[in-house]
């Protein structure tokens, strides 16, 4: 059936066990109420459903979530029938029994894909409420564990895993921890757990435990199919990426950070002056007059409309840093606070973080804005475009700190326009880039692209981009940068980065992080985006006047320079490449940096390689990682023949082969006789 209104709901009471339970097909819906708990599972999309449970009432319709309005219609039917109820929709099927039990199965064999699961045979069972006031409870939701399941996805995060069973996983937002609360399992499942609570979730070989700190309801999305076709279906009920930007597939530059206008356009003229390629540059932190004021200080940028048009004659996108912290010392903080546009505190003043202002000697205590409340985001929003897209013409943003950076980090002190600090807390960095996604569109940009230090699920729509935030600058924790990424594309986020060479510190004098930056550079040329970024020794104390060491690709000396100009060129000769693949992730939500299981689901080896990737469909990228190392070891996946790009070399897949990697080449595989500008034109 057709999901359709009914007038009155099919009612049918299970008489097949002690505990009775009411089953009921309302609105295409099936819903089961039993002590005093209702379940509501729903069709949600093509082969997926959404299930709401809540104690104490009907499920509640407008909570804060990811999922967009409304389900995309789709056929199901529900059977009430021997003590339990099945809605199916296309390949899934959910199952509910007299007792409240859900299992959801393949609906071609039965096959149980996943079920809840009793943390006791007695008492609490699968959903546990435990009530904190005020009609909010801690939530907990338990699934069964699989000896033979691998799980992916989480957003972002430094532990360096991209297999994600056997860990405990906070849901809430860090610096360079970001928390997107979707999984996808080898068993044929993608579930996105459908609340900005603060909690955590437990993948824990006795079982699995989604928990929420405090919120009113219990509220997931499930949908059935391998991981491509999960990536479709989920990046089409919470939004998918607009097109991006042609210049945005291009080379950013930035440091910590450009302290003048001279000193900005000096960098932008250097670039073009050597014939090397440069689509953006940043003008960081620091650059306002006081934070919170989201202006120029002119004493340091005194002509900020010339600056836009010497770098638009170069070519070269301006990207202005905008941070949703309020000093007391801003124009607009009287204004925000009597309005009411500030994230309130249950207990003490509006004061979230201690940071250094202009034309005072210590820290101040800043506010945050309220990106949960629609007119503190107007009025950030209005303050953004009267001082940088109105008289300027800036689109491009940098939205940082945007977790938002709390010092200390309390949710539960906190009080949003949307709700409590803990029911809702991780929502915060997808409405701030609402904000902009909103205004820009409003203004008639088409074209819209900010970079995020956070996200939540949903943030893709709003255009937002997503790097690795503030991570160390040495080997190891390139390395973990492979499996942040691969996670984040599967959390929905196509846009994403590092800061190429890491953020704290790095000489560039010293021999060993020459190496270090050479191999970060390559894998940020072959990375969704590409961004040279960090803050390079010798560095400066925390405050306005500060700066770090030189970050530009002649800053590595002769030999390092030559080798980050190659790949620099590299991308130049891939933008069209890359763009394909953009386009991909906007129409059909597929990620531009992928897990090899991703489009070689049937290869059990292809689930376990956590060190390479495919760029698209045609790239397999296997970067170095090691110091010192001359020949990198990369695992070819059966079902493709592959092509060494650098030499022509071919293989056969579902075998590991070993090649030569000098400093100057990252190994790179052409799937299946696919034509991309690998080498240089007098080189091939």
């Amino acid at each position: 059936m057709t999901q359709s209104a009914e007038t009155q709901p099919k009612v049918s009471l299970a008489q097949s066990s002690p505990t009775v339970g009411t089953f009921r097909e309302r609105d295409g819906a099936l819903e089961w109420s039993g002590r005093q708990e209702t379940v509501r599972i729903e069709p949600w999309g093509p082969d997926a459903v959404r299930v709401r449970a809540r104690l104490g009432g009907p499920v509640l319709r407008d909570l804060p979530g990811a999922l967009l309005d409304g389900a995309p219609a789709t056929e199901s039917t529900v059977k009430i029938e021997d003590g339990r109820g099945r809605l199916t929709v296309g390949a899934l099927t959910a199952e509910i029994d007299a007792e409240g039990m859900v299992r959801f199965l393949r609906t071609a064999d039965g096959g149980e894909l996943l079920a809840e699961e009793r943390a006791h045979f007695w008492w609490p069972g699968p959903r546990l409420y435990t009530a904190v006031g005020n009609g909010h409870h801690r939530l907990e939701q338990r699934f069964a564990a699989y000896d033979d399941e691998r799980l992916y996805g989480l957003g972002q995060h430094q532990h360096g895993r991209l297999d994600q069973k056997g860990l405990v996983v906070d849901l809430v937002q860090r610096n360079a921890e970001v928390s997107i609360p979707v999984l996808t399992s080898s068993r044929g499942y993608t579930l996105l757990w459908n609340n900005p609570a603060i909690g955590r979730v437990e993948l824990a070989h006795n079982g699995t435990r989604w928990v929420a700190d405090s919120a009113r309801q219990i509220d997931y999305w499930i949908t059935a199919g391998a991981p491509a076709d999960a990536q479709r279906r989920y990046s089409a009920v919470t939004g998918r990426s607009p097109m991006l930007p042609g210049w945005a597939a291009g080379f950013w530059q930035c440091k910590l950070r450009y302290r003048t206008q001279d000193e900005l356009l000096a960098v932008a003229r250097e670039y073009k002056r050597r014939g090397l390629p440069l689509d953006a540059i940043v003008c960081d932190f620091f650059h306002w007059t006081h934070l919170g004021e989201w202006k120029f200080d002119p004493k340091e940028w005194p002509d900020p409309a010339a600056m836009v048009r010497e770098l638009d004659e170069l070519g070269v996108k301006l990207v202005v840093s905008v941070w949703p912290s309020v000093s007391p010392l801003s124009e607009n903080h009287p204004v925000m606070e009597q309005r009411g546009y500030f994230i309130g505190t249950q207990y003490g003043p509006m004061a979230h973080a201690d940071w250094p202002d202009k034309e005072v000697a210590s820290t101040v205590q800043v506010a945050f804005y309220d990106a949960t409340n629609p007119e503190a985001r107007e009025f950030v929003w209005s303050r953004i475009k009267e001082n940088y897209l109105d008289p300027y013409g800036i689109t491009a943003f940098w939205l940082d700190a945007c977790e938002p950076e709390l010092k200390p980090g309390f949710p539960e002190n906190l009080r949003y326009w949307a709700g409590p600090g803990l029911e809702v807390g991780n929502l915060y960095p997808a409405e701030n880039s609402r904000a902009f996604h909103e205004g820009l569109t409003a203004a008639g940009e088409d074209e819209v692209i900010t970079l995020n230090r956070s996200a939540w699920a949903g943030s893709q729509r709003h255009g937002a981009a997503l790097w690795s935030g503030d991570i160390g600058t040495d080997f190891a924790t390139l390395r973990r940068q492979i499996a942040a990424g691969l996670n984040t594309s599967l959390s929905g986020i196509p846009w994403w980065n590092t800061d190429i060479g890491g953020f704290h510190g790095g000489d560039p004098d010293d021999p060993a992080y020459r190496e270090v930056m050479v191999r970060w550079f390559q894998f940020g040329a072959l990375s969704p985006l590409m961004r040279l970024h960090g803050f390079r020794d010798p560095g400066m104390p925390l405050g306005p006047d500060m700066t770090g060491g030189p970050n530009e690709v002649w800053s590595y000396g002769e030999e390092a320079g030559a080798i980050l100009e190659k790949y620099l060129r590299l991308r130049e000769r891939l933008k069209p490449y890359v763009l394909r693949v953009m386009r991909e992730a906007h129409e059909e939500g597929l990620p531009v940096m992928r897990p090899l299981f991703l489009e070689f689901p049937g290869d059990q080896v292809a689930w376990s390689v956590d060190d390479a990737y495919l760029f698209g469909r045609d790239l397999l990228v296997a970067p170095v990682l090691t110091a010192g190392a001359t020949a990198r070891t990369a695992y070819l996946p059966a079902g493709a023949r592959w092509t060494d790009a650098w030499t022509g070399e071919a293989y056969e897949g579902g075998a590991a082969v070993t090649v030569d990697a000098p400093l100057d080449r990252i190994p790179l595989f052409l799937r299946d006789g696919a034509s991309l500008p690998i080498t240089a034109p007098d080189a091939a």
